[in-house]
């Protein structure tokens, strides 16, 4: 009896303390999610999402609608677009992001695609060498309203003075469940974030 008393502790303190990382994790992604930080910087990230047949997707679409317009009030002299080849596509999100800028009048000289990664983690990564190897490091990234607070970590790992603009028009913030399950999806990956990013601290 004592064994199964000690058990039962041990896993509702486990529990407990889960349940008390998620909701610090999931209150600072809504908290972030509200906040525009916009300023001046040295360029304005914009996070990639799919891609049909070369035609940005509705959410790939208001995230470059958005950077355009930071672009335009002279916010940064780039836009840096992201993401990789997804399944069974031939074109990056990158490159399609890219063509749909120069097709909006930003000079080509500004526009800069960074077509690696399939994920947050992989396509900041290559962002940040890029602008490390130029002496770049203030960015404005820009993304659905959700994502902010884990671009906020992302951006810390790899050394970058980062802000954040979350899009204004965003499709999935248009639909309320949808929204939802991406901020309660956002509380869950947050934490697995933060202690990537402190154990290559550690190793540097």
């Amino acid at each position: 009896m004592p064994r199964r008393r000690s058990l039962r502790s041990i896993v509702g303190m486990v529990l407990l303390a889960a349940g008390i990382v998620y909701t610090v994790a999931l209150t600072a992604v809504l908290v972030t999610s509200q906040h525009d930080q916009r300023r001046p910087v040295d360029a304005i990230i914009v996070l990639g999402a799919a891609q049909y047949n070369g035609r940005p997707s509705p959410v790939l679409r208001a995230r470059l609608d958005h950077a355009i317009g930071l672009y335009r009030e002279g916010y940064a002299p780039l836009i840096v677009v992201t993401g990789g080849v997804g399944r069974g596509d031939t074109l990056s999100e990158a490159i399609v992001g890219r063509r749909y800028l120069l097709a909006r009048d930003v000079a080509g000289e500004s526009v800069i695609a960074q077509p690696v990664g399939r994920n947050t983690r992989t396509s900041m990564t290559a962002v940040g060498q890029w602008l490390h190897g130029r002496g770049l490091r203030r960015v404005l990234l820009v993304s659905d309203p959700f994502h902010m607070f884990r671009l906020r970590l992302e951006a810390r790992r790899i050394a970058l003075e980062a802000y954040t603009s979350p899009t204004e028009s965003s499709p999935i913030s248009d639909n309320p469940v949808l929204e939802l399950r991406y901020l309660f999806a956002e509380g869950l990956k947050v934490p697995v974030a933060w202690v990537r990013a402190m154990v290559e601290k550690r190793e540097e």
